[in-house]
């Protein structure tokens, strides 16, 4: 909110003579009039208004400000110009004071017969648009705004900005982009937040590719802010751009941007979708351990995912049995027995396996299936006999198991073994 400035009680009288603005030209002003106010022959209070609030300025720098607030109601001026200057003081005491309520109440009562000079006027204006604008009263708050553009014919890229604001707080996305537009024209220096309102809105009306060009030209003007990098790294995720992502994260991760655990997990997402799971894996298991991604069943599970998905079969099975330690997790146990298979490791295999079947795995053929394969590599025909008997109890995969059943029966015999 806009405060008052503490002054002295020359200094008040000194400010009553008004000070002349120049401007920039817009569309919608009346420029002769504007222009006439403005050379208007300045006004200013009547003596005895005058003194009176003085009186209520000296109490003010005193910090008693109820009682200059007090001093200032008890004035009855005589004259349109003394009591939009006294409703103005209030609402400025008021919006100080954070009652909000009344200030908004007295601004307006100060700016409705426009008889203020001519800055005093203006000021008031954006006085008000903050206070609406800081009680959510975001239409009330545009219309000042407008009206303060109106009367003084200036452009304010903070005004703008505040317009914009205004109309994404009232879910007008659609009327963002436009006082978005002009607020960064008008900035002398490149400001972040004009063109996050930006995106903001074009991500409600689902216009991602529009959010992801705001994007690009943050990272282009703010080339050193971290947030710059990861938010368009992000954003390509969205308009399925998965190279220029990968590349842009590639950088944010070399330049120790990544400040959030997602960051990680975008990254890694990328090199997946781009067929690069090693490198995800890779990146995943250095979180971890770094402790930049939380050691939780998800994120080690998506560690084994990874390694699994780049064929590194041994390490994808030591992450999927840590995963499955979280909570007993049967089918990961199961994924990494698998795994183990595969590899030809066959007792720690086994291990996993008959792990999964203790927690009651559902897909039981399956894991039977595997573990039958394990104990006749080992030789072990009996126990593999009596694994693949018990897949034929699951219908899906009763019929291999069947074959499999003779084969491993048959084996056994040639190896002199009884089944």
């Amino acid at each position: 909110m806009t405060h008052l400035k503490k002054a002295t009680a020359l200094a008040l009288l000194m400010s009553l003579s008004g000070t002349v603005y120049s401007t920039a030209a817009i569309a919608a002003p009346d420029f002769a009039k504007i222009e006439e106010r403005k050379n208007a022959k300045t006004k200013i209070m009547g003596e005895r208004t005058g003194k009176k609030v003085v009186k209520a300025f000296d109490l003010y720098n005193e910090d008693k400000i109820d009682e200059a607030i007090a001093s200032l109601k008890e004035l009855d001026p005589s004259n349109d110009f003394d009591k939009a200057t006294v409703n103005r003081y209030l609402g400025s005491m008021y919006a100080q004071k954070e009652k909000y309520a009344e200030a908004i109440k007295y601004s307006r009562l100060a700016i409705a017969p426009d008889v203020l000079n001519f800055k005093d006027q203006a000021d008031l204006y954006k006085l008000l648009g903050d206070l609406l604008s800081g009680t959510s009263k975001f239409k009330e708050a545009i219309q000042a705004y407008n009206d303060w553009m109106d009367f003084t014919g200036e452009q304010d890229s903070k005004v703008y900005a505040r317009i914009a604001q205004g109309y994404y707080e009232l879910k007008q996305y659609s009327k963002v982009i436009e006082p978005a537009n002009k607020a960064i024209e008008l900035e002398k220096e490149p400001n972040k937040q004009y063109h996050m309102i930006k995106i903001g809105a074009f991500f409600e009306l689902k216009k991602y590719r529009e959010a992801v060009k705001v994007a690009e030209t943050l990272v282009k003007l703010f080339p050193e802010d971290p947030q710059s990098w990861t938010r368009l790294g992000s954003f390509y995720m969205q308009t399925e751009q998965y190279a220029q992502g990968q590349t842009v994260m590639e950088v944010a991760y070399k330049k120790g941007y990544f400040e959030k655990e997602n960051h990680y997990k975008i990254l890694g997402s990328y090199y997946s979708l781009n067929e690069i799971p090693y490198k995800a894996a890779v990146v995943f298991e250095k979180a971890i351990k770094d402790g930049k991604i939380e050691r939780v069943k998800k994120n080690v599970t998506a560690t084994a995912s990874y390694f699994h998905q780049a064929k590194n079969l041994v390490t994808a099975a030591k992450y999927y049995e840590e995963a499955a330690k979280f909570d007993d997790d049967a089918e990961l146990y199961r994924k990494a027995g698998s795994l183990l298979l595969t590899e030809q490791k066959f007792s720690a295999a086994v291990k996993r396996l008959n792990k999964a079947l203790e927690l009651g795995i559902e897909k039981k053929g399956m894991t039977y299936t595997d573990l039958a394969e394990a104990y006749l590599y080992q030789e072990k025909y009996k126990k593999a006999y009596q694994a693949i008997v018990e897949a034929q109890k699951d219908s899906r995969t009763r019929k291999f198991a069947k074959g499999w059943a003779s084969f491993i029966k048959d084996k056994a015999q040639r190896k002199g073994v009884k089944i």
